[in-house]
């Protein structure tokens, strides 16, 4: 079973930046599934790279657009992701040199933070972008 099963709830009514959040949502759960059959510390260097560098995509696409419009709560927007790759750098850092393993923590941690920013911040743009043509 997944960790995340993508709902119609996550929506923000932005096909590209829903289909990026099913991505996201992809990699967390593939980060699971290698956990629970035990090959958890022999991906979570490749999904954890793979995260870093899809969020960064992500990330990006969200903020230009956000700009391109004039998105009032960008500086909040941005903070936010800001802090969420400096923490999966963090996860990321300390699995390379050693000092930590891929545990329920870190995966929690990587629901919580999608789902909730998702469902919190995201769902705010939503609207605002779709008054701007952007579905």
């Amino acid at each position: 079973m997944a960790l995340i099963e993508w709902s119609p709830a996550y929506s923000v009514k932005v096909k590209k930046f829903d289909d990026q959040h099913k991505k996201l949502v992809d990699l967390i759960n593939q980060l699971h599934d290698a956990m629970k059959s035990g090959q958890g510390n022999t991906v979570i260097g490749n999904v954890l790279q793979s995260l870093v560098t899809y969020t960064g995509t992500h990330f990006a696409d969200e903020i230009k657009l956000m700009q391109s419009h004039a998105y009032p709560d960008l500086a909040k927007h941005q903070a936010e992701h800001d802090k969420f790759v400096k923490q999966v750098v963090e996860f990321q850092n300390k699995f390379k040199d050693g000092s930590a393993m891929l545990t329920m923590t870190v995966l929690s941690f990587l629901k919580d933070w999608l789902v909730k920013h998702i469902q919190g911040e995201d769902k705010k743009y939503g609207p605002f972008l779709n008054g701007k043509g952007i579905v």
